[in-house]
């Protein structure tokens, strides 16, 4: 039987698009295809609560997004545990690893990304881990428990998030970035330097321009990070080296990719009636000068997800131009980013970091163009204000924190 609309990918992407599809009062028929046997849950909490939480079925249920039951009740079809082999755009269908066929009349590819793995000498060997699904999530936990000594190669916002975790839990840890501060891509270097403050009170090592050359085991076991500056050893190494895209399902029919699924500002690809969500989706993004980037984070996922579902139900007006906003829970330390701030050419500060509590605006000449903020969430949901409004306040008002930004909304 023909389906109105399949999803492939049953993330945060996926489940956002056939729950805002039913919110509109679409009443045709949706299968959400995962190729994962768990039903759909959260995943910011896997690099977190999950890890210190007790291995039992709660901390499983608490993770969930909703119940078996919730999908049958808003007549969406959920099929675990069905991978797809191939997509045949010309036939409007799609072939399952089961050899079952399905037809679409719209087909929304949600297929998020992957841990990307380091190609070095022992990243085969146990206890050398990633972190992107729940079932990897319960391999680390487990390990955790035996684990006195974890090395997070990488510091961005998963390592450090889980250097964090592992930290609580009374392990010694330590951190190997190759860039010279952490979380370089993302945020302001004061905010780097005061995050990497942070870790190393609670007697995190951050070991910065260190890039890692091996992996040595004993039995087949991880012992040790080999690197070009020293040795580090380890009972358990996680690896948070980025992701990448899962595109090649699109590749391989022929749709158009580039560091992701291309995708037009309706999320349309290059096949008729095919659309991209998510970490896949490639598109211009006016917040990064119209280049055209990935964005991996639940909000561009969730807007994404309905801006399709509004074009499905027949809205030609809808386009994406949401204001990218991200976050990372990394112990004590709240940081929430606002824009996108990697073309800046000047940073301003307010508030006093050494209270723990500021934001640094970052601007292009003396257009605002991004806001990281640090335990200010107040300032963060101003600070998105600002940037949707297209308002670029002066810098020195910025700075004067007895001026309050809702005041510079007009």
């Amino acid at each position: 039987m023909k389906r109105d609309v399949v999803i492939v990918g049953a993330g945060h992407a996926g489940v956002s698009l056939a729950f805002a599809l039913r919110n509109l009062g679409f009443a045709g028929s949706i299968a959400l295809l995962s190729d994962e046997a768990d039903l759909p849950y959260h995943r910011p909490p896997l690099s977190k609560a999950f890890m210190t939480a007790g291995d039992d079925t709660e901390s499983e249920r608490r993770l969930l997004l909703e119940s078996a039951e919730f999908y049958a009740e808003k007549g969406i079809e959920l099929r675990l545990g069905s991978p797809v082999e191939t997509i045949e755009p010309t036939s409007h269908s799609l072939v399952l690893q089961s050899g079952e066929r399905l037809e679409y009349s719209h087909l929304v590819l949600a297929t998020g990304a992957r841990a990307r793995r380091l190609p070095l000498p022992g990243a085969e060997l146990q206890g050398v881990e990633t972190l992107r699904t729940l079932e990897d999530a319960r391999r680390i936990r487990q390990r955790l428990a035996t684990s006195p000594r974890v090395v997070v190669v990488g510091g961005g916002f998963i390592g450090l998030e889980l250097a964090a975790t592992a930290a609580t839990l009374g392990k010694q840890v330590t951190v190997l970035e190759t860039a010279s501060r952490i979380m370089e891509r993302s945020v302001a270097p004061r905010v780097s330097e005061y995050v990497a403050q942070r870790h190393a009170s609670k007697g995190i090592r951050i070991e910065t321009g260190c890039r890692v050359s091996a992996f040595r085991g004993d039995g087949g076991q991880v012992c040790a990070v080999l690197g070009e500056s020293g040795e580090w050893p380890a009972d358990l190494v996680i690896v948070g080296a980025g992701a990448q895209p899962n595109s090649e399902l699109a590749e391989a029919a022929g749709i158009a990719c580039g560091n992701g699924i291309l995708v037009d500002s309706q999320m349309r690809t290059s096949a008729p009636d095919v659309f991209a969500i998510g970490d896949c989706a490639a598109h211009e993004n006016p917040y990064a000068g119209n280049a055209r980037i990935r964005l991996e984070s639940i909000q561009n996922a969730n807007d994404q997800a309905r801006v399709v579902a509004q074009v499905i139900h027949g809205d030609a007006s809808a386009r994406y131009h949401a204001v990218p906003w991200f976050w990372s829970d990394q112990g004590e330390v709240k940081l929430q980013m606002a824009g996108l701030g990697t073309d800046r050419t000047d940073c301003v500060v307010r508030g006093e970091p050494a209270s723990g509590r500021f934001s640094v605006f970052h601007y292009r000449g003396d257009e605002l163009i991004g806001v990281d903020s640090i335990n200010q969430p107040l300032d963060h949901i101003m600070s998105r204000k600002l940037l949707t409004a297209g308002l670029s306040p002066d810098k020195a008002t910025v700075a004067n924190v007895s001026v309050e930004l809702k005041s510079l909304l007009g």
